[in-house]
């Protein structure tokens, strides 16, 4: 594992161990609602049923799929955030975005809403390959992530100590990395009222494994 890479993992485990409280309480804004309701009609449609989620956090959104009656396998490293999945009745595992510890084409859908911006811009590649090795062949993989700007490391405002590091893109350029992976076939931008930079958006992109 890149010395980057764990260093990032381990202090971001710790981070998201002390905020799984507070985040376990959180609403989700009406625009994160939307996309998980319009991405379950698409799986229903599709008669996608086995999905995973990575970077699940407290579990709100697979709670949610499950109790429209997805299959779902959450996954987040941070263990304090497994145990409230767990809380929920969902089968949840702490792996890291380099250790998805699954067979090949294990799922039909796979749901990763901010948390490969957590990943250094070195390692994205791999990790997109092995998202790709668990999905099935013309499964669905919904990707979100902040973007719109280049940023490669700390968040300097942020809130958090020791302060977490980010890998933002362009909207070209993220388009170019995950087409060397999936067919893309939905990408949209997304105006939100958490973001402290008005060049910032929320990326919101439909991969298929072809």
């Amino acid at each position: 594992m890149p010395n980057q890479y764990a260093q990032i993992i381990n202090e971001l485990r710790g981070v998201y161990d002390q905020d799984a409280p507070r985040r376990n309480k959180r609403t989700p804004a009406a625009w994160r609602e939307s996309i998980r309701s319009d991405y379950l009609g698409q799986l229903q449609a599709e008669g996608k049923n086995k999905l995973l989620e990575i970077g699940a956090g407290p579990g709100n959104d697979s709670a949610y799929f499950a109790l429209h009656g997805l299959q779902i396998v959450a996954t987040d490293l941070s263990p304090g955030m497994v145990e409230l999945c767990q809380q929920k009745g969902l089968e949840a595992y702490v792996m890291d975005f380099l250790n998805l510890d699954f067979p090949a084409n294990s799922f039909d859908a796979i749901y990763a809403v901010n948390c490969l911006l957590h990943v250094p811009k070195p390692d994205l590649p791999t990790v997109l390959k092995a998202i790709r090795r668990i999905l099935k062949k013309d499964g669905v993989f919904l990707l979100g992530l902040y973007g719109g700007i280049e940023r490669d490391g700390p968040w300097e405002n942020d809130r958090h100590e020791p302060k977490r590091y980010f890998a933002l893109y362009p909207d070209a350029s993220i388009q170019k990395i995950v087409k060397q992976f999936f067919t893309l076939e939905r990408f949209e931008t997304i105006e939100t009222d958490d973001s402290s930079n008005p060049d910032m958006h929320f990326q919101l992109m439909i991969l298929r494994h072809a």
